[in-house]
């Protein structure tokens, strides 16, 4: 029988991306902290920051699973775009995404049985097309900016406005799954044993 598995993230896109691999954590416990930017931090350090603090969080009173845990921000240069928290944020972050290309930052981190924490950082670049007042104004309208680093969900409306991608697609969503795959099976987690089911090894 398998040690658990415990996503720290009550994203419902991070558990999705997981299925899709064919991975169903045993446990989904959000971790509580504080994910304010420190001063001076870059957006590559704060995603790694905080999954590693997210995921210590659990495993602290779970020292027996395994805790996978992530962060993901979206920048332009060292401006970082966290989730806008009114339409009127969202449409600013939209109007300076327009027409550039910007970076997404995944930080993702395994905290393992053993006690070892390990983490790396994925960065894809995304370049928008130009976006029209229209255009921004349909999204907004939509909601599907909710939530979402940077005001926009490339699962959703805004896979539209993406011109190009250079690197991990589902690091956009939330969680590079060939990362997050490479991580478990170099730290001893046995993905194929419950694939296709619940996950469980029961």
């Amino acid at each position: 029988m398998r040690n658990s598995l415990i996503l720290a993230s009550a994203s419902p896109r991070r558990i999705e991306l997981l299925a899709q691999i064919g991975i169903a954590p045993d446990a989904v416990i959000p971790a509580e902290i504080d994910e304010t930017p420190l001063k001076g931090e870059t957006p590559k350090a704060m995603v790694e920051r905080l999954a590693r603090e997210k995921a210590a969080v659990i495993a602290h009173t779970h020292p027996d699973a395994y805790v996978i845990a992530a962060d993901t921000t979206v920048a332009l240069g060292v401006r970082i775009f966290g989730k806008a928290e009114t339409g009127e944020q969202a449409r600013a972050f939209l109007q300076k995404l327009s027409g550039r290309t910007h970076r997404v930052w995944g930080g993702i981190a395994l905290a393992t049985p053993g006690g070892r924490l390990v983490s790396r950082v994925v960065c894809t670049r995304v370049a928008f097309k130009r976006l029209s007042e229209g255009e921004i104004g349909a999204y907004i309208a939509s909601n599907e900016w909710r939530d979402k680093a940077g005001a926009y969900g490339i699962q959703g409306r805004a896979a539209a406005f993406v011109a190009d991608i250079h690197g991990s697609h589902s690091n956009i969503v939330g969680l590079s799954l060939y990362d997050i795959m490479n991580m478990l099976n170099g730290n001893g987690f046995d993905t194929t044993y419950g694939n296709g089911n619940s996950g469980r090894g029961g």
